[in-house]
């Protein structure tokens, strides 16, 4: 594919909003985890939550958008003037010609939640819930594209983990068929109950904060974000960070085991390099997936050990900020860019003894160096794979 443009980009996390507290945790290794205590529930894990949401509604206007998930893009798109950006975007092309493709999983489903709690006697839920505004997993591709009162394509993926990675490359298409110019991707997942209580259910939330690739690891700290990025093509004279390529694939081996071999993961890995028109040996770091559980860091670490051999420098950044769940993809395409833009590796937090059986070249401690390009991994639930590849511009 022809490069792409990551105009602007931004992250919140609960490490902070924008990329500069991103960017220090990233280089000193120090994330934000905390045991989780969440909505009147305690469970023995720790989880990444973003403070405030629950004491920022929407501005009147967007009441019917109004929702944890919803917030948390808000509070994204506030961040170093991604919103400004966008509106520049749409000065140059035009509301018809930006498009909006977000990932996210579960959407505003603590609003559901919530609302089965206040059922009347005869099992109705409240007339206050919304279902197309909070709920619904479009929710918040309509939020944001009337946020910015955009009229072009727009479009939510839902696939779990990998979510807000296909994004980049659903928008790729898009541009690339000529149906738009720019486009505003990635992801917003927030915390609810659901989905703390279904991985504890799974038994594969950690007791402590997640060690990714470590060999007495326990399972994923499970967290909340909003990351955000605006494609467009790129001009002679741009500088910074281009989507190079991206590769997906569809494994299908079990509804929520990797394959042992980690063979959709290789797939996506491959096919993001052959978009790119990259040999293996140009990457000079890769983002791993790295949620911490053991089947898939075992799996993800035979494949790139397949592919790549253990000479690249990789690394898993979920110790910072938790699983992001359907913003997992959209946050570490960020981190990546960051990694490129300022000449670092990031480190590995929380991993103390990466696990022997996975020899790959894994970084306990951020250093500097030229990342001229970078792959960003995501692998979500029942195979759906994405990987991106991302490069200098200069």
């Amino acid at each position: 594919m022809l490069p792409l443009h990551l105009a602007h980009y931004t992250q919140v996390s609960c490490v902070g909003d924008g990329l500069a507290p991103f960017r220090d945790a990233l280089q000193r290794g120090s994330g934000s985890l905390a045991p989780c205590r969440f909505h009147g529930t305690e469970l023995p894990t720790w989880i990444g939550a973003v403070a405030g949401l629950d004491d920022s509604p929407l501005p009147a206007a967007f009441a019917a958008y109004d929702c944890r998930n919803n917030r948390l893009a808000r509070r994204g798109l506030a961040a170093d003037g991604f919103d400004a950006a966008v509106r520049a975007a749409i000065g140059r092309h035009g509301p018809r010609r930006v498009g909006v493709i977000l990932g996210t999983s579960t959407s505003g489903i603590l609003e559901t939640e919530t609302a089965f709690r206040q059922r009347g006697a005869d099992g109705a839920l409240p007339a206050a819930f919304r279902y197309a505004g909070a709920h619904n997993t479009y929710s918040l591709a309509a939020f944001v594209r009337a946020w910015f009162s955009l009229e072009g394509p727009a479009a939510v993926v839902s696939t779990a983990c990998s979510s807000s990675a296909k994004v980049f490359a659903a928008a790729a298409r898009m541009i690339h068929a000529g149906l738009i110019d720019a486009c505003v991707v990635g992801g917003a997942d927030s915390l609810c109950l659901t989905t703390l209580h279904g991985f504890a259910s799974l038994e594969l939330t950690a007791p402590e904060p997640c060690r990714p690739y470590d060999a007495g690891r326990q399972g994923i700290s499970i967290g909340e974000a909003a990351a955000f990025a605006l494609l467009e093509r790129p001009a002679a004279t741009t500088s910074g960070v281009l989507l190079l390529g991206c590769g997906e694939s569809s494994d299908a081996y079990h509804m929520s085991s990797p394959h042992p071999d980690g063979l959709g993961a290789r797939l996506a890995m491959e096919a993001a390099l052959a978009d790119a028109g990259l040999a293996a040996d140009a990457i000079d770091y890769i983002n791993l997936h790295g949620t911490a559980t053991v089947n898939n860091d075992a799996a993800e670490g035979c494949a790139v050990g397949t592919l790549f051999g253990h000479g690249v420098p990789c690394s898993s950044t979920k110790g910072l900020t938790g699983h992001t769940l359907g913003a997992a993809g959209a946050l570490e395409a960020v981190a990546c860019a960051l990694a490129i833009a300022d000449g670092f590796l990031p480190g590995s937090a929380n991993t103390r003894h990466p696990d022997p059986a996975l020899p790959l070249d894994y970084l306990l401690a951020s250093r500097s160096a030229t990342v001229r390009r970078a792959m960003s991994n995501s692998f979500g639930f029942g195979g759906s794979n994405c990987s991106l590849v991302f490069g200098s511009a200069a």
